[in-house]
């Protein structure tokens, strides 16, 4: 089976890297900076060398291993399970290698504790031996996993997590990323409340790294009034609190991020205490399609910030989505579209090596 190329959306960003917002008008308000042929080289070639530097990748005919942690237990394993998803649809598309060599990848759930995540990530790297570790979703889990898996001289790839601590002196060159600096799709939507020339905006997301990359990227482009800045705790399923404070404040809109079982219960929260009629609702993976399919009609109406839609056109989106839709019988989000990149992103950095830095 022919290898397929790395999609027009691949965004392998080093850590280091942030790109400026480019707001596009439209139902979906897109970022992304697609990186020219030479630089994907360059990045490719980057990878390759850092694999010759580290003393647990694989030989040239030996088996690539890849360890893929992410969240696959409570409210949030639709997310967890779209990344682990969109990686194996990829290895399955190569038929079953990775840069012409054979692939194991092994999976594990980090439950969403961090020392669960770290004690999985452990195992990965010394008893397993990967040469890879792709994962996970949430940036608490990232910053767990971090220097067990770096300083082992092991890889480590974020297909989602991209937490702005990490993209100045805290970078590492082990460590790549194919989604995006955790800021950037709330930029979007505080330039879309600007532009708006929404007067008066209440924030919510959850009390972690994440959370308040997201609610610096929105007040970074809006210049309103910020009703108020509510943090709460990651996993939060009530909301009858935080809807009365809203109620109370009387915004134009809110800003939300509530990912996967969060935003479904927010959602449908906000619309049954009559606010959805009165309040514009901006977010940012709080309603995308890993959450629709929960949300269903209580969503309509409301706005997301992302980098991607599954109806981007050109070949390779559509080729993936139509694949992915095949395989599970849904809808792939971005979680799923930034694994499937991360896996080619290593099926191309070690068939750019050809054994000259590995093996």
């Amino acid at each position: 089976m022919n290898s397929p190329a790395p999609s027009d959306n691949f965004m392998q960003i080093a850590s280091c890297l942030r790109l400026a917002p480019q707001v596009k008008m439209g139902v979906r308000y897109a970022l992304i900076d697609h990186p020219q042929e030479g630089d994907m080289h360059k990045k490719l070639a980057l990878i390759g060398a850092i694999m010759g530097l580290s003393a647990t990748a694989a030989g040239a005919q030996d088996k690539v291993k890849v360890g893929v942690i992410a969240t696959l237990s409570g409210p949030p394993a639709v997310l967890g399970q779209q990344l682990r998803n969109g990686f194996q649809l990829a290895v399955k598309n190569l038929g079953g290698k990775l840069g012409g060599r054979e692939v194991e990848v092994v999976v594990e759930d980090d439950e969403l504790k961090p020392d669960v995540a770290v004690n999985k990530a452990k195992a990965l790297v010394d008893r397993t031996k990967v040469d890879f570790v792709v994962g996970p979703i949430f940036s608490n889990m990232l910053i767990a996993i971090m220097k067990p898996v770096t300083d082992a001289g092991v890889i480590l790839i974020s297909p989602n997590a991209g937490t702005s601590n990490f993209a100045g002196k805290e970078c590492n060159p082990n460590f790549f990323v194919t989604s995006y600096q955790n800021d950037q799709n709330h930029e979007v939507m505080g330039k879309y409340a600007q532009d708006a020339a929404m007067k008066k905006v209440f924030l919510m997301a959850p009390n972690y790294q994440a959370g308040k990359d997201a609610i610096a990227g929105f007040k970074r482009y809006f210049k309103g009034e910020i009703a108020d800045e509510v943090y709460v705790p990651l996993g939060q399923l009530d909301y009858s609190a935080e809807l009365t404070k809203i109620a109370a404040a009387s915004p134009d809109g809110i800003f939300v991020f509530l990912p996967g079982g969060m935003g479904v219960n927010f959602v449908k929260q906000f619309r049954q205490a009559g606010l959805a009629d009165k309040i514009k609702f901006l977010s940012a993976f709080t309603v995308d399609e890993s959450t629709l399919p929960a949300q269903k009609e209580a969503a309509l109406g409301f706005f997301g910030g992302a980098n991607w839609a599954p109806n981007l056109d050109n070949p390779q989106n559509k080729k993936f989505v139509a694949e992915y839709e095949k395989e599970y019988n849904a809808v792939p989000a971005t979680y799923a579209f930034q694994a499937y990149d991360a896996a080619l992103l290593i099926d191309g950095a070690l068939e750019a090596d050809q054994g000259k830095y590995v093996g």
